[in-house]
């Protein structure tokens, strides 16, 4: 298993245009948020990074909705994403889109959205499936160097681990796009639409792109009540009689 700590610094995308296809995983990323917007409900919604700041979110219920960003034509707050100038508990819910391939330590990333998220606050994270056809493409020399494959893929199985030791629960995790998202992808002709329908029922866990949405949980201390056992205030203890043991003259 690779280390999540990255010794270098790794070319981060500004825009989805950076990648290919990526604004067609970029609309696939919102439709799959879409049905959660309903259910996460609150005051303030971050949206990490230059690529999650272009994500459609206009279906969430929640309309302060701050970008925040290291450039200016996509944030509204301009700050690095693992150290937010937000006060403790003081956000209900986080879009990080990709981010955490592309960070040098997405530990601490994880940390820094833990301690501004209020408990029972929403975290949605989306990422590359290392375990599916454009995962493959890593292995290809020549594509090592081409964005998105200079990242760090991380499989949805690891990121969970993470969240869980944050005290999270994962709702969903959702895998989509099964294609090597090399070439033009069609999903509206017959093949590509077959195609789609076919890996989405039998391949799901092979999707190219994940989702996943969590919840912060804050489980209360429960006292435990002790047990109390009375010690005796003394022990007695057994005097053998000296008599029948006499000296004999």
């Amino acid at each position: 298993m690779k280390p999540a700590l990255a010794f270098k610094d790794p070319q981060v995308p500004v825009k989805w245009e950076d990648m290919p296809n990526g604004v067609l995983v970029a609309d696939a990323i919102s439709a799959s948020m879409q049905p959660w917007w309903p259910r996460i409900f609150g005051y303030h919604l971050l949206k990490l990074g230059t690529l999650s700041a272009q994500l459609d979110t206009t279906g969430s219920m929640i309309n302060h909705q701050v970008n925040v960003c290291h450039s200016h034509p996509f944030g509204d707050v301009l700050a690095e994403i693992d150290d937010l100038p937000f006060q403790q508990h003081s956000v209900d819910a986080c879009v990080l889109a990709h981010s955490l391939e592309f960070a040098l330590d997405p530990h601490h990333i994880l940390r820094e959205i833990d301690r501004v998220l209020i408990p029972n606050g929403h975290l949605l994270i989306s990422g590359f499936n290392p375990i599916s056809l454009a995962g493959l493409n890593r292995y290809i020399p020549f594509r090592r160097q081409v964005m998105p494959w200079q990242g760090r893929f991380f499989t949805p199985m690891r990121i969970k681990d993470w969240l869980h030791l944050l005290g999270y629960e994962v709702l969903s995790d959702e895998r989509f796009l099964h294609s090597s998202l090399v070439n033009p992808l069609d999903q509206k002709g017959w093949l590509g639409r077959n195609w789609q329908n076919f890996a989405s029922s039998y391949l799901s866990i092979f999707g190219s792109v994940f989702l996943i949405v969590a919840k912060k949980r804050v489980h209360p201390l429960t006292p435990i009540r002790p047990k109390w056992q009375l010690r005796p205030s003394f022990n007695p203890v057994k005097v053998t009689s000296m008599q029948g043991h006499s000296r004999q003259p």
